[in-house]
């Protein structure tokens, strides 16, 4: 019985190490809170987004796969922050990734969002947020198409398309 406890504790201690890793970065962020052109109180922000909306953008949420408005749309236009319309991508760079969200392989301007390591579930992931307001957009990954090799893959709910006029 001892020889069990002692190669549980043996096996967990790697485990417990990562962990107390991953909370120290996670509380360095929260530390160093950033600061946005748009400042709103939680509840002015629940007053201007849907539920949904509010989950995904301000409480880092992810919405259901193949269910968003955008991840199959084929409209033509500038997708804005639905949260305060900074203009974040252009329908020219979206394409088919087949993951069930709105893929993009490039921003409009690199000014309009910002990036930050994400350690939430037990992995490592690259945040993708409004440069404008701080909202939670979705996360990049390298397994886009070329010209760049990037993935922006965004939640429908965090963007809205103003579609070009013909």
């Amino acid at each position: 019985m001892k020889k069990i406890i002692f190669l549980m504790i043996i096996i967990s201690l790697p485990l417990y190490s990562v962990c107390a890793q991953q909370n120290e970065k996670s509380n360095q962020s929260k530390g160093k809170e950033m600061s946005f052109k748009i400042q709103k109180t939680e509840k002015e922000w629940k007053e201007i987004l849907t539920p949904e909306q509010y989950h995904v953008l301000r409480e880092k949420g992810t919405e259901q796969p193949f269910t968003g408005e955008y991840w199959n749309s084929r409209g033509k236009g500038v997708y804005k922050c639905a949260a305060c319309g900074a203009e974040l991508f252009s329908s020219d760079t979206k394409f088919d990734s087949d993951c069930g969200w709105p893929s993009f392989y490039d921003v409009i301007n690199n000014k309009n969002v910002i990036t930050k390591d994400d350690y939430s579930f037990g992995m490592h992931r690259i945040e993708v947020m409004c440069a404008n307001c701080g909202s939670h957009l979705g996360h990049i990954f390298d397994d886009g198409p070329k010209p760049t090799g990037q993935r922006y893959c965004i939640n429908s709910v965090s963007i809205k398309l103003e579609k070009k006029e013909k």
